[in-house]
Order: structure tokens, then C-alpha cells, then sequence
């Protein structure tokens, strides 16, 4: 059954990653690209994927129900008492989508009681997938597999920093952390990063929403890693009344 589900949500996630594709080859984005009422990029490619893995999850999950960022508007009373549910982000990193830098995933988490216990993200520029459950974490490129396991570095630790969101309250936090070097990456690949052992800590000041982080944490936690909430240094968990994240810190080592 684990690898059933598995071999689903790859599918899956590949599928809404070509139909991304058609939309990021085009030669012309001017009709492309629209915004939300808070300001956000929205472009066709986000709707064309968000139709694909709605789809196939209510095809292959069709009593579980689906949470995505472009179905937002799902009422807390409604929602308030799901037990399990699919969080879906079907293009994160839309600004690294316009920007044609290819670090932009498709995002998809199964939450359970709060928690993320399956996650894919997957970049169709790449075609690189990570995926983690409670059997450990993988990723995927061009046909092998290979085990994630988080670094566990005492010092001299590598930070992951935004290519887009980058904040002034991020020095003193990788300062306190003994990170003497950092790189930037786009979307969810941050959490991917240290995953793989690539970063050992990311810290997040500016505002994310639940469906950005969810993949990403069950692949960093199903490697040895951690995503706690950073003011009460918790386990981040799901399905709040607010959707918007605090700010979070995951971690590739133990504090």
C-alpha cells in the first residue's frame, strides 16, 4: 500500500508538472500572469496543475478531502474537523516561475491529525522528485533512487536562504546557529536542501502559507530533520483557523 500511494503521488505530481510545462515553454508570458486581491502572481500554470492533482486525488482518494491553495475559500467550520486531508500547493515559487529561473515545485502533503506524515515536491524544470513517509525520505532523478538523510552538523552549519524572500531578521538567527555559509534557492527546494543533507538550517521571518510548507516538511522530517514553529519552538502543525505560517525554522541537526 506504501508504495502504491507512493507511485500515485508521483504520477500525480509528474502530470500537474507537465501541464506546468506547456505554460512555462510558451515564448510569450504577457497573458500569462495575473494577480490575487493580496498582490500575489497567479498565472495559468498554477490553475492548469491545481485542476490536474484535484482531479487525480479525488480519483485515487476519493474520501479524503483536498485543501489547495487555489481552493482556499473552504470555510474553517468546514474543514475544522477533518482528521486527514490533501495540502496542495500546485506551483510554489510562482516568482521563480516568471522569472523562467526553474526553481519553482509542485507541492503535494497528506496531513493526519495536524501533521504531515506523506510529501512530494516535485520540479518539472528537472524532473527531480523528493518524496518522504514514515518509511524515510528519497529522491528521485532519472530513474534512481536515493535515501535522504540530514547532515547532524554540529558547526559550520550551511543556511538555505529565499531567492525572493530574503529578510534582515535572518542574521542573527544563523548567526546563533553557528551557520558560517549560506545559498539561495527558490520554493519548497529549500526544505529539499536540507533534506538532502545540501543546508542544515532555513529560516522563514516572512509570511508563507500552510500549503507552502507541507510537502516540504514531511520530506525534512522522514530524512531525521525538523520544522518547528520558531517563537515556541514546537512541531509545526496544520489545519489552523488562520492559514498564514508564522515564522519556522527547519532543522537538519538537533538544538
Amino acid at each position: 500500500m506504501q508504495n502504491k500511494v507512493k507511485e500515485q503521488l508521483t504520477e500525480i505530481a509528474r502530470l500537474a508538472g507537465d501541464a506546468i510545462m506547456e505554460v512555462y515553454k510558451l515564448d510569450d508570458f504577457s497573458n500569462v500572469v495575473d494577480f490575487k486581491s493580496d498582490d500575489s502572481p497567479l498565472t495559468l500554470a498554477d490553475k492548469a496543475a491545481n485542476e490536474v492533482i484535484t482531479e487525480k486525488l479525488k480519483e485515487y482518494f476519493p474520501d479524503i478531502p483536498v485543501l489547495s491553495e487555489e481552493g482556499r475559500s473552504i470555510p474553517f467550520e468546514e474543514r475544522k474537523d477533518w482528521s486527514e486531508f490533501w495540502l496542495v500547493d500546485p506551483l510554489d515559487g510562482t516568482k521563480e516561475f516568471i522569472k523562467r529561473n526553474g526553481q519553482f515545485t509542485v507541492n503535494i502533503a497528506l496531513i493526519r491529525d495536524g501533521f504531515p506524515v506523506k510529501g512530494i515536491v516535485y520540479t518539472p524544470v528537472t524532473e527531480v522528485t523528493y518524496y518522504g513517509d514514515e518509511n524515510g525520505a528519497v529522491k528521485i532523478e532519472g530513474g534512481n533512487e536515493s535515501v535522504l538523510k540530514v547532515n547532524n552538523k554540529s558547526d559550520d552549519r550551511i543556511a538555505v536562504r529565499s531567492a525572493s524572500h530574503a529578510s534582515d531578521e535572518e542574521e542573527g538567527v544563523l548567526n546563533s546557529y553557528k551557520c558560517t555559509d549560506s545559498i539561495s534557492v527558490g520554493s519548497s527546494l529549500k526544505f529539499c536542501m536540507v533534506a538532502e543533507g545540501k543546508a542544515d538550517l532555513y529560516y522563514r521571518h516572512g509570511p508563507t502559507m500552510e500549503w507552502d510548507t507541507g510537502a516540504g516538511q514531511a520530506v525534512v522530517e522522514a530524512a531525521g530533520g525538523k520544522v518547528l514553529r520558531f517563537e515556541e519552538k514546537v512541531r509545526f502543525y496544520y489545519n489552523r483557523e488562520n492559514l498564514l505560517n508564522p515564522s519556522f525554522l527547519v532543522l537538519g541537526f538537533e538544538n
